[in-house]
């Protein structure tokens, strides 16, 4: 009996992923439609004038010059073809000696893709499919890696605030205040918001610092240079604004080499941005799945049993832990679908949210602390065996789940 209990119980947790992916899905259509209208309204009257003007100038210059208006646009399709192969009328660089070529792979495989440069030759586009396939991943695989060490850096560095305040406040027992390295901060997590809103002040920092170099150096407005940081930075890289084209440059060395740092350190920047941010979005759809349960189950406990599985989801549930809104304890066996489901990102309750914004991320925060702490992060013994164990964001999901893969075969 209890092995069908469990095995439905595990059906249910099933049905609430698919809920969550189907929900998600919408969210993102109605996300797109909406954001479709917004840029059709602001952006199609400026294209109508656009086509108008254009329209005007190409009736005049053939009136001008006697030339038909078939005759122009041959010619205006042959530029074309030169713009696509790199030509410009003002003078640019070259793009496929070393430097630019280098330039080239760095959008390759950072995924930034601004298009302004492309192989046109069979050989090199075949060369690109394999050489994209590898340098992506390794460079996906770096992002992961350097969140990580954000997450470390981060909570070591809130963990000494933390000492310093309590130090200050003067509540330290009376038997550790010349020994403080003993004492562990119990009941502490850092909290991910905090790591969210440093993330999000070092983007908006790096971005503004990347804009004051782009604005005298390529001639755009200030505006143009941070929309050019955030195009560039989230690796979206339209190629309407590309820096470091031009022939030459004053100070040229120390310009590219600026430029490569700010690219870098801001790619990495918003992606471990995006990695937060998506963990809160992970948790609005835990709440709205947990409403959309209470309003559709026509018994209360039929809603517990869905959503009151004993993960970082709903801290108070039954289960191996202590009171209510107390993690999970992570010393004991692993189970693979829950300890599982817990490494892979998933927060605690909306409704602790609610009460106080300073709710955090279980994995994370635990994470964090023990980072701060100079604790080993925990894993299931069964992603050690399988060789699957930590990562953060994407990596650790991935990891999660291949350890749960494994382990179930």
């Amino acid at each position: 009996m209890s092995g069908q209990r469990l095995q439905g119980c595990r059906s249910l947790h099933l049905n609430e992923d698919n809920g969550r992916f189907v929900l998600l899905a919408v969210l993102i259509i109605l996300y797109l439609l909406c954001g479709a209208a917004v840029f059709s309204a602001i952006e199609r009257p400026s294209e109508l004038r656009a086509h108008g003007r254009w329209h005007g100038t190409l009736i005049n210059f053939s009136e001008t010059f006697n030339i038909s208006l078939q005759e122009l646009n041959t010619f205006l399709r042959e530029y074309e073809a030169a713009i696509a192969a790199g030509i410009r009328a003002d003078a640019l660089r070259p793009r496929w000696d070393f430097t630019g070529a280098f330039y080239f792979v760095g959008t390759v495989v950072s995924t930034i893709g601004f298009g302004m440069t492309t192989p046109v030759t069979v050989a090199g586009k075949v060369f690109l499919i394999f050489y994209g396939l590898l340098g992506c991943a390794a460079t996906i695989l770096f992002f992961n890696l350097f969140l990580e060490r954000i997450i470390t850096l981060l909570a070591v560095v809130m963990k000494a605030v933390r000492e310093r305040r309590i130090r200050n406040s003067g509540l330290l027992p009376p038997g550790i205040r010349h020994d403080f390295s003993a004492y562990s901060l119990p009941g502490w997590k850092p909290s991910v918001y905090h790591v969210m809103l440093i993330l999000g002040l070092s983007a908006i920092t790096i971005s503004c610092c990347a804009s004051a170099m782009y604005t005298p150096v390529e001639g755009w407005a200030y505006l143009d240079s941070l929309y050019f940081c955030f195009v560039t930075f989230s690796t979206i890289g339209f190629g309407d604004f590309v820096s470091s084209q031009g022939a030459a440059y004053k100070y040229q060395s120390l310009y590219r080499v600026a430029n490569f740092f700010f690219m870098l350190m801001g790619v990495c920047c918003i992606y471990s941005l995006f990695n937060v941010i998506s963990i809160v979005i992970k948790q609005v759809l835990n709440w709205i799945l947990e409403k959309m349960s209470c309003l559709f189950c026509q018994r209360c406990n039929k809603a517990t049993v869905l959503l009151g599985r004993r993960n970082a989801i709903r801290p108070g549930s039954k289960g191996r832990q202590g009171r209510p809104g107390q993690l999970p304890d992570s010393d004991g066996p692993c189970d693979s679908d829950t300890e599982g489901r817990r490494l892979s990102g998933e927060m605690i309750s909306m409704k602790d949210l609610a009460a106080s914004n300073k709710v955090s991320l279980a994995i994370m925060q635990k994470q964090l602390s023990e980072s701060a702490n100079g604790y080993p992060r925990t894993v299931c013994g069964s992603s050690r065996h399988n060789g699957f164990s930590g990562g953060v964001g994407a990596l650790g999901i991935m990891n999660n789940r291949l350890a749960e893969t494994s382990n179930s075969r």
